[in-house]
């Protein structure tokens, strides 16, 4: 829609309640704005919608997404990026980072104090119960502010203007800072959708930023440069999707809490190449859930032993542990004595106007202004979205949460009801006004703190809205500082004119080979279940009467969890399927967006036939057969094909090796139904090469040496054990020339058996013993890489056979 006077018009109309990015007060467009203002002017209706989604196809094919919890149920919902960006004038934004980088500074000394000589609570400038009570104060670290290493190296400070046209602190974020990625993305899509007007209107880059923070993640690493990784909680987290896609972005390790082991001072991470060594973690895991050992005991998501290797200097934390008593709202009812103190000057920015209930006077106060406060915990942290008023009362209403007394009000803050100015952002009638705020971020390395140009902006649904979340609908745009010069391009490459040499990835964790191991099991035992699910409907959609090889079917489905009798197969297939895309969700750095939205179109594709009680089977499994063969393809042909992509075909030569073996012992080893044959050639894909091979009539011999012993057809059991065993030769720690360890050797049997085998003597009793030695390595190879360590798996591989 182009920007028309009119519209202009009803826009400040509409603005003019509160204090607007892009309209002055006498509705004219600030000059920063104009630029940008000029050019979307320019454009028809039209263009503007292919712009838009180009933006949104990029975030889509990117796969970027963010988690919504609500009533128990977790979802993964698209970006909600609006459009245009929030631009802030240049000279106001060099103002604003003065101020940004004097807050980090008293930050940073305010939490060197709280872990170490505690001087403003000695001198009575902070109450000591707010450090003593405090959840996010932890007494294991006491003192650690002594260390050579910085406490803070990365923070986040969320900003609201308000009337007057100043920038207001809403809360400081410490612990583990969330948006940088995201802000990342914003930046990519939106470029995507106006190249030109960024360009024109000289907008900084953000790799900048990155690149400096990641050089001072690996100088904190020091000179024997041992691994760096991204500590996340795991793929359940809101979040989880940056951490993925941060870790990729900047060459870290993504790890979790079981990725990790501490032996004696020192923590390394559990790869199938073995123990390796870390020095460095980005933790974007709260604190009390690192170690189990010396904080909270029920976490099941750390690393026992986390805080010694801390303490002991081996291994670095962006940030530290315990950072997140920075977050405490009620501190920031005492920032003017602390900053006269720790700096020896007022902060430039000012914060949200916060009262803490734990004295007297005060507590009478919030009590007398409730109806034009809002109520909050003292020590939990911020909301994780600032609020507007949510929980005010009513004019002349006392509030039901202000505490009788000031013991009880120890635990609660009042605040200031923030009155956000607005934005313009694209909606359902054109441009709409709606509240905002914006997350600036800084990071430290030797030369101080530097501030991210531009940040990460949230607004709200509405213009009416009393919260701003993107739990509640709120969306996200990105945040445009202009230059007066050209944007000088940046990379997180090295610089121009150095020696490039191609390098292998580094070890590979653990637990991504776990997974990794599974999705191609995973995929497979959905296929398997889908083609037998196929098989067993086109025989009924063909007139054939229930007998023998159906009722083998049936319980070869049911092995599956598929159930044919209660009239819902759908639901069994649901389930396989919903193993597979939850296990690609846990390793979606790996492999290509598109492979990972295969897996979840097939939920899709099961739920709307459950939904509509779709009766053609046929249909339903053959389209689920097509995205399967997608997934498979777009796995072998995007995935970069080293240690990570074998372990998934490992995976899959296993989990096809031993479907084919338990389906052919059931069908055609005892005298095989009628239809058998056919059936186990359907099964197998293998028709067509029968055809061309054999002659029309069919025998057993014939079809139990194409399907099982041909080492040629790549749906055959040899042809599984083949690749498994290639495979398998080239996984870590396995060496030409050594004395082969129990996995290698069981393979090499297996594959001896069936190259040698007639298909005379291919019976049950050979087929299930197949199965067996199958499942046998299945658990060596578990034992030997995901998980158990390889030392004990090297010691326990001499075992008896």
């Amino acid at each position: 829609m182009a920007i028309h006077p009119d519209i202009l018009r009803r826009y400040a109309a509409i603005a003019e309640k509160s204090r607007d990015e892009m309209i002055a007060p006498d509705g004219a467009v600030r000059p920063h704005y104009a630029p940008l203002m000029a050019r979307l002017g320019k454009m028809s209706e039209g263009e503007l919608g292919r712009r838009f989604v180009s933006a949104r196809q990029y975030l889509s094919e990117a796969g970027v997404f963010h988690q919504v919890y609500g009533e128990g149920v977790e979802q993964s919902h698209e970006w909600p990026l609006g459009h245009p960006a929030l631009v802030l004038d240049r000279a106001e934004w060099a103002e604003l980072c003065a101020g940004l980088v004097q807050r980090a500074r008293f930050l940073e000394a305010l939490l060197a104090d709280l872990y170490g000589p505690q001087l403003v609570i000695g001198e009575r400038l902070l109450p000591g119960i707010l450090v003593g009570r405090n959840p996010e104060f932890l007494h294991p670290l006491a003192g650690q502010a002594g260390g050579s290493a910085p406490l803070l190296s990365f923070i986040a400070v969320d900003l609201g203007r308000g009337p007057d046209g100043r920038w207001w602190v809403l809360g400081d974020r410490t612990q583990a800072p969330s948006g940088a990625g995201f802000a990342l993305e914003n930046r990519v899509a939106t470029s995507k959708a106006f190249p030109d007007v960024s360009r024109d209107l000289n907008v900084e880059r953000l790799a900048g930023f990155f690149r400096k923070f990641r050089e001072m993640l690996f100088a904190l690493g020091g000179p024997e440069h041992t691994r760096i990784g991204l500590l996340t909680p795991g793929p359940h987290n809101e979040t989880y999707y940056e951490h993925a896609y941060l870790a990729r972005y900047l060459g870290l390790l993504l790890l979790e809490g079981g990725d990790l082991v501490v032996h004696g001072d020192r923590a390394e991470v559990r790869t199938v190449d073995g123990f390796q060594p870390i020095s460095v973690l980005w933790r974007r895991l709260d604190a009390d859930f690192c170690d189990p050992l010396e904080l909270f005991g029920g976490s099941r998501i750390g690393t026992p032993g986390l805080v010694r290797a801390v303490r002991s200097g081996a291994l670095a934390l962006v940030n530290a542990l315990g950072s997140g008593i920075l977050e405490t709202p009620a501190l920031l009812a005492f920032q003017k004595p602390l900053a006269a103190r720790l700096l020896g000057e007022e902060l430039s920015l000012p914060t949200i106007a916060t009262w803490w209930c734990g004295e007297e006077k005060i507590r009478r106060y919030v009590a007398e202004n409730a109806s034009r406060l809002q109520l909050g915990p003292a020590f939990a942290g911020a909301p994780a979205f600032p609020v507007m008023g949510e929980t005010a009362a009513r004019p002349g209403e006392r509030h039901r949460d202000v505490p009788a007394t000031a013991r009880e009000g120890i635990g609660i803050v009042g605040q200031e009801i923030a009155a956000l100015s607005t934005t313009p952002v694209y909606g359902k009638a054109g441009l709409e006004p709606r509240p905002v705020t914006l997350r600036a971020f800084l990071m430290r390395d030797e030369d101080g703190w530097h501030v991210m140009p531009g940040g990460f902006a949230r607004v709200a649904d509405s213009r009416d809205a009393r919260v701003i979340s993107m739990q509640r609908g709120g969306g996200s745009i990105d945040v445009w500082v202009p230059s007066t010069t050209a944007a000088k391009p940046v990379t997180l490459l090295g610089p121009k004119g150095d020696r490039f040499s191609r390098r292998l990835p580094g070890a590979l964790p653990a637990r991504a080979a776990d997974n990794l191991f599974w999705l191609g099991r995973y995929a497979e035992r959905c296929e398997a279940a889908t083609r037998l699910l196929r098989l067993h409907a086109a025989r009924n959609s063909e007139g054939w009467s229930a007998g023998e090889l159906e009722a083998r079917l049936a319980v070869l489905l049911r092995e599956y969890g598929v159930e044919i009798e209660d009239g819902h197969p759908q639901r069994g297939l649901l389930a396989l399927g919903r193993q597979s895309a939850d296990t690609a969700s846990r390793i979606r750095e790996r492999f290509s967006p598109d492979a990972w939205r295969t897996l979840e179109d097939i939920v899709a594709l099961i739920l709307e036939a459950i939904a509509e009680e779709e009766e053609d089977i046929v249909e339903l499994t053959s389209a689920i057969l097509t995205h399967l063969s997608g997934f498979a393809g777009l796995a072998h042909e995007n995935m970069y094909q080293f240690t990570g992509w074998r372990f998934m075909q490992c995976g899959r030569a296993l989990e096809r090796g031993q479907a084919t073996a338990a389906v052919a012992s059931a069908l055609v080893a005892e005298a095989p139904p009628v239809g058998a044959l056919e059936a186990l050639l359907t099964f197998t894909d293998s028709s067509v090469t029968y055809r061309r091979r054999y002659s029309v009539d069919l025998s057993q011999q014939t079809v139990v040496d194409l399907t099982v012993l041909d080492p040629l057809n790549p749906r055959s059991l040899a042809f599984q054990v083949n690749t498994l065993a290639e495979v398998t030769a080239a996984l870590p720690g396995v060496h030409l020339g050594e004395t082969p360890d129990l996995l290698l050797r069981r393979l090499a049997r297996l594959r001896v058996r069936l190259q040698t085998a007639d298909a005379l003597e291919v019976d049950t009793a050979f087929l299930d013993r197949v199965a067996a030695d199958l499942a046998l390595i299945s658990d060596l190879l578990t034992q030997r890489y995901l998980l158990s360590s390889p030392r004990a798996a090297a010691e326990w591989s001499g075992g008896p056979e």
